[in-house]
C-alpha cells in the first residue's frame, strides 16, 4: 500500500453568489468564526477551527451558472462532520430555521443498517452541505 503525500485539507473554496449571506450561514447557523478575508478580491475565511473555508464572492452573481450536481464536474457536496446525533439534530434544527437555507432531507442513517446518520441541506446560494455523524 502507497503512502499518502498529503495530509488533509487545507481549505475549501467556495464561490457564493452573497458573500454576506454566505459568511452568515456559517457563522450564525453553524457557530464558524470569521478569520480573515480579502476585500480586494472579496472573499471572507471562516473556520470551525477545524475546516478552514474560503468564501469568494462572484463576480456576476445574476449571470453566473447554478451548478447542477448530476450534469456538471466539480463539486457534489461539502460534507461537515459532526460529534454525534444530538449534534446532528442541533444542526438541523438551526440550518432548517436559517433564511434562505433548504433542507434537502432529515436526519437519517447514511445507507441502510448503519449507525452513521446524515442529512443534505442547500445553503443560501445553493450550495450543497452535509452533516454526518462519524461512521460507525
Amino acid at each position: 500500500m502507497s503512502k499518502a503525500l498529503t495530509n488533509g485539507a487545507h481549505h475549501i473554496g467556495l464561490t457564493v453568489p452573497d458573500l454576506d449571506a454566505a459568511t452568515d450561514f456559517f457563522c450564525a447557523a453553524l457557530g464558524f468564526s470569521e478569520v480573515g478575508g480579502n476585500p480586494d478580491y472579496p472573499s471572507k475565511f471562516v473556520s470551525d477551527g477545524g475546516t478552514l473555508l474560503t468564501l469568494w464572492q462572484a463576480a456576476e452573481p445574476a449571470s453566473a451558472t447554478p451548478f447542477d450536481r448530476k450534469a456538471n464536474i466539480g463539486l457534489h457536496h461539502l460534507a461537515l462532520g459532526v460529534a454525534d446525533d444530538a449534534a446532528l439534530g442541533v444542526i438541523h434544527s438551526r440550518v432548517r430555521a436559517h433564511p434562505g437555507t433548504t433542507i434537502e432531507f432529515a436526519p437519517e442513517p447514511i445507507r441502510e443498517g448503519s449507525a452513521t446518520r446524515h442529512f443534505i441541506c442547500a445553503m443560501p446560494g445553493g450550495i450543497r452541505i452535509e452533516f454526518a455523524t462519524p461512521f460507525a
